[in-house]
């Protein structure tokens, strides 16, 4: 049986206590995962204090610059062991972890390399009062310690969206990924070591949340700050702990992300933009579209073309070229999508198409597979309107004019992200500064340049990441004045 241990220091640390990784696909344990106490978390903390101090604390920019680069080098050298790992812990198909979560998961420490080498600071000369003068200019200085604890849905990505910038501004990062995922922030490890990155910069420490490794990192008093993906109420939780200290913390949460499809809109980008966001990595993708507003009078036309979309989709196992969507993370999260599903069938909704579990071979019917699902025909106080489901599932309502959908699609708590798909440019600018989220694309979904500012608004998340953004969070500007 394959171990999985924590990344300690430079070592690799098991433990006495261990946990199942199941797969996805057939629910078999694959894996033994060694948990990490509050022992083990206190030596990564201590290791990383130790990295800070000692020689990563030393290094010029240029030569965390090169160290970088080599770690993202490394990645790409061992692309297929990651690609396999990312896949045996997510079940996602290879063709989407081949195009996205590996090359973007390496790009990540390249991108906040070059971020850190190029970007300015600022000075300003004064006046004084006997005529000489004083210069005032600043210096970037790491924060020190980042707590990153990472999701399942997009492991190697999204982690390395944090600990790229965290490590380009000279931090160093204990990281807790979910216990769904574990494997690729591991093996990152074996990259970081061959790399030549000083010991107690990166480490990984496994486990749970609440009397867990999750736990003990936020609540450790010598971790400076913390970032987080994850569901709204983990971060709620998180931003207590970081209180006590008043730590920083950088939260992307929950959402419940609209699309607006006008009639004026290329209907056939639209079809495939949205195919995209609700069903791709299986519904699994804090952006994705859970509610699409159609103008009236293509809803029609727009329900019939997605749900052959849905039904063209080929559920499989990942290695297969020709698999669209693969399971969701869990037969846990398997349950929990299965419950709206029913809940929306006794509301009263129409199942466009979907709306239980597909027929799967034998060997792969123990696995967390669930159907593309669509539905028409519920208002927008339901449950299946208003709550984060995170399956491959959309509820489609029509609208009638630009107030209207405006209103309805900021009556959320969340604000993540919103899609709007219109030729008419003047709407688009019209509308998009109305929309209350973080992010709003117009035409298009998912299209990133990662110089930009990423995050949420409302219960979305706190704090923006992306480019210099990034550095605003893992670094602590110094203003030093000096009198002429």
């Amino acid at each position: 049986m394959k171990q999985i241990h924590n990344f300690i220091n430079g070592e690799f640390v098991a433990t006495g206590k261990t946990f199942d990784k199941r797969s996805p696909l057939d629910n078999a344990i694959i894996a033994k995962v060694h948990e990490a106490g509050r022992g083990e978390v206190d030596a990564a903390v201590a290791a990383a204090r130790a990295a800070l101090a000692g020689p990563w604390g030393k290094l010029t920019v240029a030569e965390r610059v090169d160290l970088l680069y080599g770690v993202a080098d490394g990645i790409n050298q061992r692309f297929d062991e990651f690609l396999a790992a990312e896949c045996a812990d997510t079940g996602k198909p290879m063709s989407l972890a081949r195009h996205l979560d590996i090359p973007r998961g390496a790009a990540n420490f390249k991108i906040f390399a070059d971020v850190i080498k190029n970007v300015p600071t600022e000075c300003f000369e004064m006046a004084t009062p006997d005529g000489r003068g004083a210069m005032n200019y600043s210096v970037r200085r790491p924060v020190g310690v980042v707590g990153v604890i990472c999701p399942w849905n997009l492991p190697l990505l999204l982690m390395t969206w944090k600990v790229g910038p965290a490590l380009a501004c000279g931090n160093a990062v204990v990281v807790k990924p979910s216990e769904e995922t574990p494997q690729t922030a591991t093996l990152l490890g074996e990259v970081m070591n061959a790399v030549g990155i000083p010991k107690g910069v990166y480490n990984v420490v496994h486990g749970f949340g609440p009397n867990s490794a999750g736990e003990f990192v936020t609540t450790h008093a010598r971790v400076d700050a913390i970032t987080f993906t994850g569901e709204t109420r983990t971060g709620a939780a998180i931003m207590q702990a970081a209180a006590n200290g008043g730590r920083p913390v950088s939260l992307e949460m929950g959402g419940k992300n609209p699309a607006i499809v006008f009639a004026d809109c290329d209907f056939d980008a639209a079809i495939e933009g949205t195919l995209r966001s609700v069903f791709a990595n299986c519904g699994q993708v804090c952006l994705g579209t859970e509610r699409i507003y159609v103008e009236r009078p293509i809803f029609e036309r727009f329900v019939a073309a997605l749900k052959r979309g849905a039904e063209g989709l080929k559920i499989g196992p990942p290695e297969d070229a020709t698999t669209g969507i693969g399971p969701l993370i869990s037969r846990e999260h398997q349950s929990k999508v299965l419950s709206y599903y029913k809940r929306a069938a006794e509301l009263g909704a129409t199942v466009v198409t979907g709306g239980g579990v597909p027929e799967m071979p034998e060997h792969l019917k123990d696995g967390a597979w669930v159907q593309p699902t669509i539905w028409t025909g519920l208002d927008d106080d339901s449950p299946i309107a208003r709550e984060e489901i995170f399956g491959p599932c959309t509820l489609i309502q029509p609208f009638d004019g630009e107030d209207e959908v405006i209103r309805r699609a900021n009556d959320t708590q969340y604000g993540l992200a919103c899609s709007i798909w219109t030729r008419d440019l003047a709407r688009a600018h019209r509308i998009a500064p109305q929309i209350e989220a973080g992010l709003v694309w117009v035409n298009s979904w998912f299209l990133r340049d990662l110089r930009t500012p990423f995050g949420g608004a409302k219960q979305s998340g706190i704090g923006r990441e992306g480019g210099v953004h990034s550095l605003e969070f893992y670094t602590e500007l110094k203003n030093i004045c000096i009198k002429l």
